[in-house]
């Protein structure tokens, strides 16, 4: 045990040593005005803000026969745009019986293997694939899109609750996305002329249903329509861009005639104007009283 002694002694050492603490903050302390010296943390935080952002993956979403083609060729004519048409991993559209001739394919390729192969492992092939295109294509300056083939999703007798390709894209790389479309009454005559019964019922109501559980899982993505971009091409061209965040160009609107894309499946032109509707079927004009059609119009602005 110290005897008292030392006890003293040891506080007689400490009194001095907090007197000496006193007299250094005393003679330390900032003079009136000084400003205090900048938080580091602060520092770095605004030296990570001024870093530009890493450039974010685009896509398109339509559905077939409603004039996306025509806004993807002008999308593709931006400066320093690479755009790839039509394109859904968990598509079996193309899927054949007999596997065809398709060296570039691995998706493809995958679906062909004498084992089964899950949707989780094209996903993840497809993933892998569009992150490394993506920095490629960004490490030269060049700005990634991506056109979905929503038909293979929502208008085929699949089922329509498997991944979309903008969830694909959203758990891989930031994405800016936008949905574009046109009259339902317009992209069903089309679908007919074409030929392209890829559902049962083919009726008007059944392809508002379909269009429908479309948009509702695309909901949160700003909506451009056809109509507005035939009627006044570089105003909204603008609003395309200002939603990918690509740079705006009135002059891709002249350069339509040098894309060539998949899917173009309507009247060929490259002057961008208002079209007339084509004729109605009598078959057709029936169905128009179907009370989706009706809500469906309505929620995209068109007159039933």
């Amino acid at each position: 045990m110290p005897d008292r002694q030392s006890s003293a002694r040891l506080a007689a050492e400490i009194d001095e040593a907090l007197s000496l603490l006193d007299e250094f903050r005393s003679t330390s302390s900032a003079a009136p005005g000084d400003a205090p010296l900048p938080s580091l943390l602060d520092e770095c935080r605004a030296l990570c803000a001024a870093l530009p952002r890493p450039e974010p993956m685009r896509s398109l979403h339509h559905p077939a026969c409603s004039g996306g083609t025509l806004i993807s060729k002008t999308v593709a004519a931006l400066s320093g745009v690479v755009l790839l048409s039509e394109i859904d991993p968990l598509s079996t559209m193309e899927v054949r019986s007999k596997p065809g001739f398709a060296p570039t394919d691995l998706l493809l390729g995958l679906r062909y293997a004498t084992r089964h192969i899950n949707d989780r492992t094209l996903v993840a092939t497809f993933q892998g694939a569009i992150r490394a295109m993506h920095e490629s294509l960004s490490l030269s300056g060049r700005r990634l899109v991506l056109r979905d083939h929503t038909h293979s999703h929502y208008f085929t007798n699949t089922n329509p609750d498997r991944p979309s390709v903008y969830e694909m894209l959203r758990d891989t790389l930031p994405v800016r996305s936008l949905v574009t479309v046109r009259h339902p009454l317009d992209c069903f005559i089309a679908l007919e002329a074409n030929g392209w019964r890829h559902f049962d019922p083919f009726t008007l109501e059944e392809y508002c249903r379909r269009l429908k559980a479309f948009l509702d899982r695309h909901e949160d993505l700003p909506l451009i329509r056809y109509e507005d971009f035939t009627s006044d091409p570089p105003t909204t061209l603008e609003q395309i861009c200002k939603a990918l965040e690509l740079p705006f160009n009135p002059l891709a609107l002249d350069l339509l005639g040098l894309v060539r894309l998949s899917g173009d499946s309507g009247r060929s032109w490259h002057r961008i104007e208002t079209r007339p509707r084509r004729d109605v079927p009598p078959t057709i004009e029936d169905q128009r009283v179907s009370e989706l059609y009706s809500e469906t119009c309505q929620r995209l602005g068109y007159t039933p």
